[in-house]
This record gives C-alpha cells, structure tokens and sequence, in this order.
C-alpha cells in the first residue's frame, strides 16, 4: 500500500490528510508548528472545520494518520503550503520552493509530486527543474502534478469529497 505524506497540515492540508486517511491508506502530515503535530496526533484539531474533528479523531485512533515535524518517506507528496501574497503584489513561492528542497532528498523512480498549494502560472514547471536540479537521475522516472485548490473553509469536507478534482 502506497504511504502518502501531506506537507502543510492547515485549511486544506489536514481536511485532505483526514478524508485519504480515512479510505484506509497511511498518511503522514507534517507540519512546522508543534502544536499542530502534538493536537492531530491526539487526535485533535487546531482549525474550525465542520466534521474534521470527528474524521481526525477517527483517523488517528485507527491508525492511519500521524503528525510530525519532519519529512517522512512515502510514494506520493503533496505540498500543501501557504503563497502569501508579497509587498510588490506578487506571490510568495518560498514556502513551495522550502517544502520541496525537503522532498528532494526523499524522492525515488515512480513517485508522485503534487503540488496542491495556490501557485502562479508555471510554479509547477519551476517547482520539476528544481527538483530535477538536484536529482538529475529522476528525469522521467517521476510524477510532477498540479491540483489547485478548490474548497472553501467552513465546507471542506464535503467539496473535498464531493468535487470534481484535475490533477495535471
């Protein structure tokens, strides 16, 4: 069974780590903030969320999802960060750029790169010679997506589960 690792366990990070856990696959979250690994690994959560408590609470107890603050290994990625938007009005891909140094290390022949976070035209692109800079042995042999966000805070669970999705 394929392990999923969910970098950014926020808005749309942990409703999206709770609801694939919860088709009984492992997932790892990860996250900078400890208290946001120690409440999702007690089962907890730290944003308001109509029905996560009770799927995270679900998921945890199960064993299917846990928090830390390191990356983990896994065979896909998902990079769910923020993009502020900067003084200048553009956005910010630091945290995108950061969250994927991360990964590098941990990639290997058919994995699977998503990058999840709100991004400008051709982050994705940016975000593979980056990745491929580092591991030029990967050419080919993974798979770099986009999935733009599509949900709103206060109904994520439902249009996570209920929405048409296009990873590319």
């Amino acid at each position: 069974m394929k392990k999923i690792v969910i970098v950014g366990l926020g808005y749309i990070g942990l409703p999206t780590a709770a609801l694939i856990a919860s088709k009984n696959i492992n997932v790892i979250g990860v996250d900078k903030k400890r208290h946001v690994i120690n409440k999702v690994n007690n089962g907890e959560i730290h944003i308001i969320e109509p029905g996560l408590q009770k799927l995270v609470s679900n998921v945890v107890k199960n064993n299917y999802l846990r928090a830390q603050t390191s990356l983990a290994s896994g065979d896909v990625y998902v990079i769910v960060v923020p993009t502020p938007i900067k003084s200048n009005m553009k956005p910010d891909i630091s945290y995108v750029e950061a969250a994927t140094e991360e990964v590098i290390p941990k990639l290997k022949k058919n994995d699977l790169f998503i990058l999840e976070s709100t991004s400008p035209v051709g982050t994705t692109e940016k975000i593979n010679k980056l990745i491929l800079s580092h591991r030029p042995e990967l050419k080919n042999s993974i798979h770099v997506a986009y999935c733009p966000e599509r949900v709103l805070p206060g109904n994520a669970i439902f249009e996570l589960e209920n929405n048409d999705r296009v990873v590319g």
